[in-house]
């Protein structure tokens, strides 16, 4: 059980300390994973960017998903999951996360690229993996540039996901991994939806 974000970063960048002073990049996924990922590269002393990806929700039930898009236009999509919905409606969902994902990268990374890939090690940060679309759209868009390796690091996974990410990622940490895994919520005793204004914050503290 952690704490909150802050004490699930920490518990992280300390998983992570074979990283420290290297030119390792911490890749946070907003919102969740922007506290984790300012912990883990203050603690390592690496460079810090914001890589968007969204979920493409289910029409009726926003909370849910059959896949997620990196802001590359990677696709990951689960095809039973994504059986249950019509064909023009993916359409529609894609282009619709296609714009949130470019106002996220004007308001939260100022409209900047991500930093290059090639060649580094990636470290890509998220407060946990429940059912691991997000995450999969963020591996397959650092293989696309060329990553040197790729490691995927959260407090929580379920056992199902780390199996996944650790066939598809160089290495994965993770530091919980409940039997009676539901949310990523259940691990943390403080949780709450991040809004924009707090990614900017942490952001902003971050680089001082």
């Amino acid at each position: 059980m952690f704490k909150d974000r802050k004490d699930a970063g920490r518990k992280l960048a300390a998983a992570l300390h074979k990283y420290k002073n290297t030119d390792a990049l911490v890749l946070a996924i907003p919102r969740g994973g922007v506290e984790l990922g300012c912990e883990i590269a203050l603690a390592l002393h690496c460079d810090l960017s914001l890589l968007i990806c969204r979920k493409l929700p289910y029409p009726n039930n926003p909370e849910s998903g059959f896949g997620a898009m990196a802001e590359d236009g990677s696709l990951y999509i689960n095809r039973l999951a994504a059986s249950y919905v019509p064909e023009s409606e993916i359409e529609r969902i894609i282009q619709e996360q296609a714009g949130e994902i470019e106002r996220r990268i004007v308001i939260l990374r100022n409209g900047e690229p991500l930093p290059s890939l090639k060649g580094r090690t990636v470290i890509l940060v998220d407060d946990g993996i429940a059912m691991g679309s997000t995450m999969h759209a963020a591996v397959t868009l650092c293989r696309k540039q060329e990553a040197a390796r790729v490691i995927v690091a959260v407090p929580v996974a379920s056992r199902q996901a780390i199996a996944e990410f650790s066939r598809l990622a160089d290495e994965i940490i993770v530091l919980e991994s409940p039997l009676d895994f539901h949310a990523v919520a259940q691990v943390y005793e403080h949780w709450y939806d991040v809004s924009d204004a707090e990614v900017l914050s942490l952001i902003e503290n971050c680089k001082r």
